[in-house]
């Protein structure tokens, strides 16, 4: 049998029929005439679970990286942010702002994953043949340099206020409620993530994947036997890259508007709290990570409109205290995550 007869075999074709069958469902409940419209106190919680979903593509891609290959990547927020805005330089109609060319959403979806992976290869040619630490340092400064200039330059990016008047695919092909493009919006996104989730999965348990936790293990062992190292670390950088891409260009798609504050080093936090609470090297468990991360968050949030006294600045720093006690307990008492393994990591449970 050929090579590509097997990779197709190998392909998660499980993964494909449940992101499928998810756009089908999106589509005919917008478009069903007995579409029912959420209540209207779940608002809040869709709209986390729309981010929790952009996030999951985003971390999926970092635990390939980090989880199966080793490499320290603590700017995915900086492929996020240009994903979305190149998808919204090229799709909006912004009479305020120099850029807004007005393209079809799907070339400004297609060219976000384009540029984002292009920003990937040029950031991992010249960063990944660097030490872990280094690399650490290198991406994170990236990220913070691109938020930067989003903020500042104001002809290109709109600067603090961003672009407005970005194509809603979703919410622009039906005259439904906000409910209900809500709810499709999660079923679409929802679909794109499991896909991910599967390819990603698929890939991680192929000898590619265990070509790349060989390097995570001795990189230079790995070499001897043969393997072109840097092409692999090269290979999973641009892939998280992309992914990271597609995900920014969806929430700018679903907000109608590009703003700097979208794309804060907060996101890196998160997703990086999620996989070490969850387990590096896990593809589930880094996902119910990010699912007790975010939903530490908004649990708070409610908590927070309960305690009149307590006004939101005090209740944010408490927050941050009570995920840090949280990490500091994981990192000593399970170290490897909750559903993550120790021997794979090398770590002493």
């Amino acid at each position: 049998m050929s090579d590509g007869a097997s990779r197709f075999e190998e392909f998660p074709v499980d993964a494909v029929h449940v992101g499928l069958t998810l756009f089908v469902l999106a589509v005919l409940f917008l478009y069903s005439p007995l579409f029912v419209q959420p209540p209207g106190g779940t608002f809040t919680v869709l709209e986390v679970v729309v981010l929790f979903l952009l996030y999951a593509m985003i971390l999926v891609g970092l635990n390939l990286q980090f989880g199966h290959a080793g490499l320290v990547n603590f700017g995915p927020v900086a492929f996020f942010a240009v994903g979305g805005y190149t998808a919204a330089m090229l799709t909006a109609n912004d009479p305020f702002r120099a850029v807004g060319l007005g393209y079809p959403w799907p070339v400004g979806l297609l060219a976000a994953i384009l540029v984002a992976a292009a920003l990937g290869v040029l950031l991992g040619i010249s960063t990944l043949r660097l030490r872990d630490d280094f690399l650490a340092i290198v991406t994170l400064a990236v990220a913070e340099i691109i938020h930067g200039l989003l903020e500042t330059q104001s002809d290109i990016t709109g600067g603090s206020l961003g672009l407005n008047n970005v194509p809603r695919p979703i919410a622009g092909t039906t005259s439904a409620g906000d409910g209900a493009v809500l709810v499709s919006t999660i079923i679409v996104f929802g679909a794109l993530a499991v896909l991910f989730y599967g390819v990603f999965r698929r890939l991680s348990a192929s000898p590619y994947g265990r070509v790349l936790r060989a390097i995570r293990a001795d990189e230079q062992v790995t070499e001897t036997l043969g393997k072109r190292v840097f092409r692999y670390k090269l290979a999973v950088f641009v892939y998280g890259a992309a992914v990271a891409g597609l995900a920014g260009a969806l929430l700018v798609f679903y907000n109608g508007a590009a703003s700097a504050g979208f794309f804060t080093i907060n996101v890196t936090v998160i997703v990086w709290i999620g996989m070490l609470i969850g387990g590096a090297g896990s593809d589930r468990g880094v996902l119910g990570g990010l699912a007790i991360i975010m939903g530490f968050q908004l649990f708070t949030r409610f908590l927070n409109d309960q305690i009149p006294f307590v006004t939101q600045d005090q209740f944010a720093s408490l927050r941050l205290v009570l995920v840090g006690l949280l990490l500091m307990v994981i990192i000593k008492y399970r170290p490897e995550g909750i559903w993550g393994n120790a021997d794979e990591l090398g770590v002493d449970s």
